[in-house]
């Protein structure tokens, strides 16, 4: 506990000087930045990367940002992309969201920058770049457990982004395939990932990153990001390394829709809103879109959900496992890994393990593996609320042990909490350096290979 604690106080070299808040030029213009709460790094908050994408620009690739004059303030966080109101009754409003709603909007395209080394240029610090999750219908890059700070004390850069969820950025339908000339639809929100990741490869070099050592990491439907990104014949170039958490693998759980599926899903659900033409579709307010899927799930006898990721035949050429048995994707270090009380445990455990040892079989660098069992301590008694009192290592508990936010959690963690997030994040972070978790004064990581499957356990230790 005590070196969990010496860790939290202290600064680098380079986050002692953040509290400078330099002026930054980036391609489209002068941005300036907010000092975190600690001084350890300066914070910069809603930079677009990419033009909005309303009006004629739905559902449409991102096009590039239009430079503005004068510095832009980076203090206030971007909208979230267009997506429903949190359920208050639902456990993860309790475990993530009760700090409310956040602003959102189609005009959603920002991300934000925790760096420790601002306007220096030749610190070429590495960058980690996060892909939310949400089952590609919720979430933000500014959700309460994430943050960068902790990142930050260790001389890593992070970047949080926002990207187009549900009908504005998953929808595909035959004529956006006709009006990309055949070439395929959907995927949009994947297209802005991979933008947001070509404005790093740019402009990181100004918060002090090495655009040569971007480390590209995610969670559930961000997991199956990660997983797109690195099967894609887009990415080359732009990533060094991949953490793939609770989403990803060989044969795993979550995988690409067939397009012509999703495009008459798509067809279907807009031709019952009485709004057959792209004209029409692209005047609906966006105010709209959650009564159009309403509709159509209530047609179907039930909920739905009519958007995902798809094999669109650009981005995305093959289905995920097609290509990873293939060879055909990027061939750099990898940590993948489950909680114990995942969604799918079992068959995540096996994409997983399966996964790394095709990547050895092919001779590549085996992945490292990892379980996250620590079952979650309970909130205090005062808080408790019927049905909220969920423990155990469930699907997302192990990102407030990776973004170091214990703080902002309101269950009962102890001090061997404390300590296990230290080494998480210090497990996070050296990958990020070096393309391996190892290091001084943390236990060994060994590779998954065939002759021994190693699994890393994260929990708490005596």
């Amino acid at each position: 506990m005590k070196k969990a604690i010496l860790s939290i106080l202290a600064c680098t070299a380079f986050a002692a000087v953040a509290a400078e808040t330099p002026v930054l030029e980036i391609e489209s213009g002068k941005i300036i930045g907010v000092p975190t709460d600690t001084g350890c790094a300066i914070v910069y908050k809603g930079i677009p990367y990419a033009a909005p994408p309303v009006g004629n620009l739905r559902w449409r690739k991102p096009r590039p940002v239009e430079p503005w004059k004068g510095v832009r303030k980076c203090e206030k966080f971007g909208p979230a992309s267009m997506q429903g109101d949190q359920d208050k009754r639902s456990f993860y409003y309790r475990e993530f969201f009760s700090d409310g709603d956040p602003e959102r909007s189609e005009d959603c395209l920002y991300l934000n920058v925790w760096t420790p080394a601002a306007g220096s240029s030749s610190a070429r610090l590495p960058v980690m770049l996060w892909i939310h999750g949400g089952a590609f219908s919720g979430g933000f890059g500014h959700e309460m457990e994430f943050d960068g700070e902790a990142f930050a004390r260790r001389d890593v850069i992070l970047v949080t982004i926002n990207y187009r969820l549900g009908m504005c950025g998953f929808m595909a339908h035959p004529q956006l395939t006709a009006e990309n000339d055949g070439n395929g639809s959907g995927n949009y929100g994947l297209f802005d990932q991979l933008a947001a990741l070509q404005w790093v490869k740019k402009n990181i070099r100004a918060f002090g990153g090495d655009p040569d050592n971007i480390t590209v990491f995610g969670q559930s439907a961000g997991a199956c990001s990660v997983q797109a990104l690195i099967s894609s014949p887009l990415t080359a170039g732009l990533i060094s390394k991949a953490i793939i958490q609770s989403g990803g693998g060989l044969n795993g759980p979550l995988a690409a829709m067939p397009r012509a599926e999703l495009e008459k899903v798509n067809e279907e659900l807009w031709n019952l809103a009485g709004m057959t033409t792209l004209e029409e579709m692209r005047a609906c307010p966006p105010e709209r879109f959650g009564e159009v899927v309403s509709a159509y799930g209530k047609s179907k006898g039930g909920s739905v959900h009519p958007f995902w990721m798809t094999v669109d035949g650009e981005l995305l050429t093959r289905p995920l496992t097609e290509a990873a048995l293939a060879g055909g994707q990027l061939d750099i270090p990898y940590m993948i890994g489950y909680n114990k009380n995942d969604m799918s445990p079992e068959a995540m455990k096996k994409a997983a393990v399966n996964w790394s040892l095709l990547l050895e079989k092919q001779g590549r660098t085996p992945a490292y593996v990892y379980a996250f069992t620590r079952e979650l301590p309970s909130y205090p008694d005062e808080l408790k609320m019927e049905g909220d009192d969920k423990t155990g290592a469930f699907h997302s508990a192990e990102l407030w042990y990776v973004f170091g936010t214990l703080k902002r959690s309101r269950r009962q963690f102890t001090a061997a909490d404390c300590d296990l997030s230290e080494r998480m994040v210090t497990y996070w972070t050296n990958f990020a350096k070096s393309g391996s978790p190892n290091g001084d004064g943390i236990p060994a990581w060994k590779p998954c290979v065939n002759e021994d499957r190693h699994i890393q356990i994260l929990d708490v230790t005596d």
